[in-house]
């Protein structure tokens, strides 16, 4: 379609600029083609640079930034191709083209600072350049002369992944003075990323475009509308699918979501931490009425019935038996997990029966559900579905996975080797400062050494928030954070004055995209396009900012390693050698200089099968999976083995068989009577973990509330936007109420992200910044020893 203004294509982006602006014109008494004319004329006189949006929600984004008198004046997004399909604009979201508010926010770091107060309270006073990389220097080579580099801790981050100015700059230095101490699994994934290569082998997924050739689609915890927002990624590559053939669509979540909103024909509402239970009675009725594939099971499966159990297996130890009851006496039917799930017996048996009915099914999951206490068991559970039914490897169908993304393995600037051993899951940080010398394999899942030899005493934080705000229980972790007898001492870099930056005992300002060159990839959820993107320096830092690349150089000529850390290469010679190296892999892409100068490189077909563990399918004899049996592991004898061997808490379990398993702060813990919903975080549209949560326009958008069923806000006399606190004995935080069926009774639940603030209110502390982490737990899940700060019990009062 075209438009008669300039005979210009109206595409979305272009309806939607010129449908505001005539809504401006009409109210100044202007004509709407007139001051249209006169905004695009700007436009096309101002200049602009490529920059991007690399903060980790799976996605990066292009932006177009335009300067004028060096300021940025305007951010845009991709325009280097028509609106479509395939291919498609990469458009950033609103929080992508926020990026001059990032820019000119007051809360931006100016200078380097070091700490006057006691640690976190925020004090801090202005230093030179000189005097930050010699403190770090000198407490680096400290760290590490008196304890070892197992004492140095890089801290998880998730805020920075470009491919110069990023933690590969940090990582590279540290590696340098002789490593550090590693973490592994993620906050995102940690559960899943265990658990899914216990079945599978591996955590292969079909592609979201596979939803098209399905006839039923059934999410689990799955939204994203919002979590993949980006108009390059998954979000709009479902869109694509379904306008191709849309399957009924089941979302299966406590909450309504945007995407059952605008995507789905029904909704179920489970409470939070019982998917498995559900799992467990949808198998019960496939067994009992002959809906599951006995000859995908015979063939590609081990354990579903005792005549496909390894031999180390128990007698009626399989699948089968389990949900049959005959193993434990337990039937699991409808009527069981209906008291679990809060879901009613009608529906759980039509659910059975759709999906056993239906050919093909796409079975997916997002990352909520297994971001709980007993979220290995959830993601395994869930993925039964698939494989009972056999819609796996087949067309239209998935692993049960969130749905796959493309590989892009682009080169980021070399790390070199670390040469510690010592590995630790990424959430048992605080415990390593506690009690690092006490952690080990068994009891911890410390992975490389059998025991740690020191706690750690110096934390590198780089663009990240995890220090205070992402972790779990923000108050016992500010108790930890400031006693500098534990964690000696901590460096911060980042562009904001985050919680996290207020525990720094040095603060070094890191640039922003726009102030700096540097290059991109795709993220890990772009579906099935990848691409690499230019951020060109477009104006100067408007203080004493500069790039991670250049502040770890600054470090490292100060320990005496300028020469090893930079090669000869500055900033832009590693920058160029990056896509040099890149384009050796994908010889399609351009050269530097023409990348550099054209914008964001597009790559379409890197992912040549989009259905996951097609081949196996095909002939799983050549072409088995990465598990011990070669194939798909209902039972799992590593699990068995891990089982008998780690030391777990009471309450927690480790299982051959996926189960549901009651956990601590569910219902049916004593603790309910006393904080009787089930709170938990959700990803809203105003920010990426916590970033962009300083953004006055995001925050007057998407303000943060917590949301409650009318049943529950009517027993405590609250009404909509009313103020509230929901507490527990971790904590308390204040925010407003929103009250809304798209909730189910019994739970509650607030965005994520929000900035932790304490205060003191009548002599108690209240977390007056809305941030869900106040209320969550340290205790870890039992595999993955991951977070599991969406199993919480609270309460809810009017504040």
């Amino acid at each position: 379609m075209h438009g008669h203004i300039f005979d210009a294509p109206v595409t979305r982006r272009r309806f939607l600029c010129l449908s505001a602006m005539s809504g401006i014109a009409l109210s100044a008494g202007v004509a709407p083609t007139v001051l249209a004319k006169a905004i695009e004329q700007a436009a096309d006189d101002m200049v602009y640079s490529w920059t991007a949006c690399v903060i980790n929600c799976g996605h990066r984004c292009p932006l177009r930034a335009y300067t004028k008198n060096g300021r940025v004046i305007r951010i845009e997004t991709d325009n280097t191709i028509e609106d479509g399909c395939s291919p498609r604009q990469l458009r950033a979201c609103l929080k992508g083209r926020s990026m001059r508010q990032r820019l000119y926010s007051p809360d931006r770091l100016k200078y380097p600072m070091k700490r006057v107060g006691k640690r976190g309270e925020g004090k801090f006073e202005r230093i030179t350049w000189e005097e930050a990389y010699k403190t770090v220097a000198e407490k680096l080579k400290h760290t590490v002369e008196t304890y070892g580099n197992e004492a140095l801790y890089w801290q998880y981050c998730s805020g920075q992944q470009s491919m110069v100015n990023s933690r590969s700059a940090w990582w590279r230095l540290l590696n340098l003075t002789g490593g550090y101490l590693k973490y592994y699994g993620s906050y995102s994934t940690a559960q899943i990323s265990a658990a899914f290569p216990m079945t599978y082998g591996s955590n292969a997924a079909s592609d979201t475009s596979e939803i098209a050739n399905a006839e039923l689609c059934v999410y689990f915890g799955n939204n994203p509308s919002v979590t993949r927002g980006s108009g390059s990624g998954k979000s709009y590559q479902l869109t694509c699918a379904l306008q191709k053939h849309a399957p009924k669509m089941i979302v299966i979540d406590p909450i309504y979501t945007d995407t059952m909103a605008g995507k789905g024909d029904r909704w179920i509402p489970i409470r939070p931490g019982t998917d498995a239970a559900l799992v467990e009675a949808i198998a019960y009725e496939l067994i009992r009425n002959n809906w599951v594939d006995q000859a995908f099971l015979d063939t590609y499966c081990v354990g579903y019935d005792e005549k496909t159990l390894p031999k180390s297996a128990p007698a009626k130890s399989d699948y089968k038996s389990y949900i049959l009851g005959d193993a434990d006496g337990e039937p699991k039917t409808p009527e069981r997990a209906s008291r679990i799930t809060g879901i009613p017996v009608g529906t759980i048996v039509e659910l059975a029966r759709e999906i056993g009915t239906t050919k093909p099914v796409f079975f997916a999951q997002g990352w909520g559900p297994q971001r709980q206490a007993n979220g290995e068991q959830t993601a395994r559970a869930i993925a039964m579905l698939p494989i009972l039914t056999g819609n796996v490897g087949l067309k239209g169908t998935n692993t049960g996975e969130q749905e796959g993304n493309t590989p892009f393995p682009v080169q980021y600037l070399p790390t070199g080797k670390n040469p510690v051993k010592a590995t630790i899951p990424c959430f048992l940080w605080t415990d390593a400062v506690l009690r690092g010398a006490e952690m080990d394999a068994i009891h911890d899942g410390i992975r490389g050494v059998d025991k740690l030899s020191t706690p750690i005493k110096m934390i590198v934080n780089s663009g990240g928030n995890t220090l205070i705000n992402q972790h779990a229980d923000s108050n016992r972790t500010d108790e930890i954070l400031r006693d500098e007898t534990k964690c000696e001492f901590i460096v911060v870099c980042d562009n904001m004055m985050t919680p996290s930056a207020r525990y720094a005992d040095i603060l070094l300002p890191d640039t922003l995209g726009p102030e700096a060159d540097d290059i991109a990839s795709a993220g890990g959820s772009n579906g099935d396009v990848a691409s690499l993107l230019p951020m060109k320096k477009c104006v100067e830092p408007q203080w004493e900012q500069r790039p991670t690349w250049e502040i770890c150089r600054g470090i490292a000529r100060e320990l005496g390693l300028e020469d090893a850390y930079t090669e000869g290469r500055d900033q832009m010679g590693w920058i160029r050698w990056c896509y040099e190296e890149t384009r050796r892999k994908y010889p399609t892409l351009p050269d530097f200089d023409t990348f550099w100068t054209t914008g964001p490189q597009q790559v379409y077909g890197l992912r040549k099968n989009m259905v996951a563990l097609s081949e196996f399918r095909e002939d799983p004899v050549k072409n088995p999976l990465k598990t011990p049996s070669g194939k798909i592991e209902i039972y799992s004898e590593r699990l068995a083995d891990i089982a008998k061997t780690w030391v777990l808490p009471e309450g927690d379990v480790i299982s051959a068989l996926p189960k549901f398993c009651a956990t601590w702060e569910m219902p049916g813990d004593p603790l309910a009577a006393k904080y009787p919903l089930q709170c938990y975080g959700y990803h809203g549209h105003g920010r990426i973990h916590s970033t962009f949560h300083n953004l006055p326009w995001l925050r007057e958008q998407f303000p943060d509330h917590v949301l409650m069923n009318p049943i529950d806000a009517k027993m405590r006399g609250i009404a909509n936007d009313d103020p509230v606190e929901v507490f527990n004995d971790r904590g308390t935080v204040e925010l407003r109420a929103k009250v809304t069926p798209r909730i189910m009774p019994g739970v509650c639940s607030i965005p994520q992200g929000a900035w932790y603030r304490p205060v003191e209110k009548n002599g108690r502390r209240v977390d007056a910044g809305g941030n869900i982490n106040t209320l969550t737990s340290l205790r870890p899940s039992p595999l993955a020893k991951g977070n599991a700060q969406h199993t919480v019990l609270v309460d809810v009062r009017k504040a």
